[in-house]
């Protein structure tokens, strides 16, 4: 089994700054793609940044300019910085992973998410 563990997020100012992380844990020998999405109240989740095993990012047009989507590998993490932060931001963040493992071979995981506020 593989574990997602998100850390980060909080509440913050409009025009502020927040980060956060995502470790994976567990039995796999490499994880492919990682990326974040948020789900605000009454929407479907959605895009927010990925980034490939190569270091490739894509980001969604209202995180472009904003948000910095990175990895460290070696520690088998995701980070999402976000600035300049609006209310519209405001959502539950997970992040996932594509996981190659023997037993299950390619599989999506997600984070159990955590959630980001922002008050203008």
């Amino acid at each position: 089994q593989v574990q997602l563990v998100e850390s980060g997020g909080g509440s913050v100012l409009a025009g502020g700054s927040l980060s956060l992380s995502c470790a994976a844990s567990g039995s796999f020998f490499s994880i492919n793609g990682m990326g974040w999405y948020r789900q605000a109240p009454g929407k479907q989740r959605e895009l927010v940044a990925s980034v490939s095993s190569a270091g490739q990012t894509t980001y969604a047009d209202s995180a472009k300019g904003r948000f910095t989507i990175s990895r460290d590998n070696a520690k088998n993490t995701v980070y999402l910085q976000m600035n300049s932060l609006k209310a519209e931001d405001t959502a539950v963040y997970y992040c996932n992973a594509d996981v190659s493992s023997w037993r299950y071979g390619v599989t999506r995981y997600w984070g159990q998410g955590t959630q980001v506020t922002v008050s203008s």
